[in-house]
């Protein structure tokens, strides 16, 4: 029989038909996994029919946004998708594709959510009145002492920089004995040697993150009459600058924190050594420019810590005042914008020349200072809602006028 063409359907010699190809079925929708703040996978089944023609790749498309991942292979697999939004909820559908064309889609995949992208850090309390380090784990927990590294002094303060690491900077044994070297701290808790100083040697100053990868440390006193306010900026890979010229009333035994995700604000400290406890505040832009001072609010303070809490606000903490002089447990809590918004009773042992960091996502830690019955090593637990918990019991060395920072990621 003679070979003939019907309708668009070929048939040969022995009446073999050989039809047109098409696109493919639907893949079979397998599980969908969040792999991060940005990306989940999706597996799936290949179709049983490929519609007379070679798959050549397979798309995954999220519900909401349809955003998109594709995979170039015929057969069953697993899709990474890209560039979703940390914290939200998807559900994906997967297409295939052949030269036909493409397939109707599958069925959806069980709902993921993905990451909030926020690093889970620790912390790291050090030197003062006794040279050790304590590392304090994402989820608080303090650890016994680590010997200390490099030159023993009191009087510093600390920051992060480069995302995950840290520094000590400054501080000393006292007047004349102020001075600028900085100690490192890798990404791992690690502290290095001593770096040579940069800018003015002084004590009782404070320090903080800001610009997401950068510090600045500010403030201080350098000699029985001068308290400064000049301040020094730090690189994000810890390089420490000269003198900035300062901004803002000069004054020491203030603290500093970070707030609004990327910038940082100085607030409270003294400013002659006797009654001139201030509660006025500055705030610092995300390229490191101080502002002018703002009025205080709540009790003059001084010798308090300060450090970052619920992701994007700050928390100002414990310290003394003046008339009566009292060591104090009072906090302050510091908006997303900058503003110091409200005062809350004080919880726990109250104390002076503390140290407080960021840890874990988004709670952080008041720990050590002097109080009650003299050098302290409790510690005080901040939610990420700026609510502070009673006392846990010390761990290592009690001691005062130390400094703390967040590390790690």
């Amino acid at each position: 029989m003679a070979d003939m063409t019907i309708s668009g359907v070929s048939i040969s010699g022995g009446f073999t038909l050989t039809l047109p190809p098409t696109v493919p079925g639907a893949p079979t929708i397998g599980t969908a996994t969040a792999t991060g703040a940005a990306t989940a996978t999706v597996t799936f089944t290949a179709p049983i029919n490929n519609g007379g023609a070679t798959i050549t790749s397979y798309t995954a498309t999220s519900s909401p946004s349809g955003i998109t991942g594709t995979l170039s292979q015929a057969g069953s697999g697993t899709i990474t998708v890209a560039g979703l939004a940390a914290s939200t909820s998807y559900t994906f559908t997967v297409t295939a594709t052949n030269s036909v064309g493409t397939s109707s889609p599958s069925a959806s995949s069980n709902s993921i959510t993905t990451e909030s992208g926020i690093p889970f850090r620790k912390a790291i309390f050090g030197y003062g009145t006794t040279n050790v380090t304590n590392l304090v784990s994402d989820t608080g927990v303090v650890s016994t002492d680590t010997a200390g590294v490099g030159t023993s002094r009191r009087g510093l303060a600390a920051a992060g920089y480069g995302g995950d690491k840290a520094l000590f900077g400054f501080g000393g044994g006292g007047e004349p004995y102020w001075s600028a070297l900085t100690n490192l701290v890798s990404n791992t808790g690690v502290v290095a040697t001593d770096t040579a100083g940069v800018g003015t040697g002084r004590g009782t100053l404070a320090a903080a993150s800001y610009g997401t990868d950068k510090a600045i440390f500010g403030y201080g006193y350098s000699d029985p009459t001068s308290r400064v306010n000049m301040t020094n900026l730090v690189s994000n890979t810890g390089v420490v600058a000269t003198d900035t010229t300062g901004v803002g009333t000069a004054r020491n035994q203030l603290a500093a924190a970070g707030y609004g995700g990327d910038k940082a604000i100085f607030g409270y400290g003294n400013t002659d050594g006797g009654s001139g406890y201030t509660a006025i505040t500055n705030l610092v832009t995300n390229t490191g420019v101080v502002g002018n001072n703002v009025s205080g609010v709540g009790t003059p303070t001084a010798n308090l810590a300060a450090a970052t809490y619920g992701i994007d606000k700050a928390i100002f903490g414990y310290g003394d005042s003046y008339g009566p002089f009292i060591r104090a447990s009072a906090t302050y809590l510091v908006s997303n914008t900058g503003v110091v918004v409200s005062s809350q009773s004080g919880v726990g042992t109250g104390r002076s020349s503390l140290a407080a960091a960021g840890y874990g996502q988004d709670k952080a830690i008041f720990g050590y200072g002097f109080g009650g019955s003299g050098n302290q090593s409790v510690t005080n637990l901040v939610s990420n809602t700026g609510v502070v918990a009673t006392d846990t019991t010390g761990v290592g060395t009690a001691r005062y006028d130390l400094a703390a920072a967040s590390y790690g990621s």
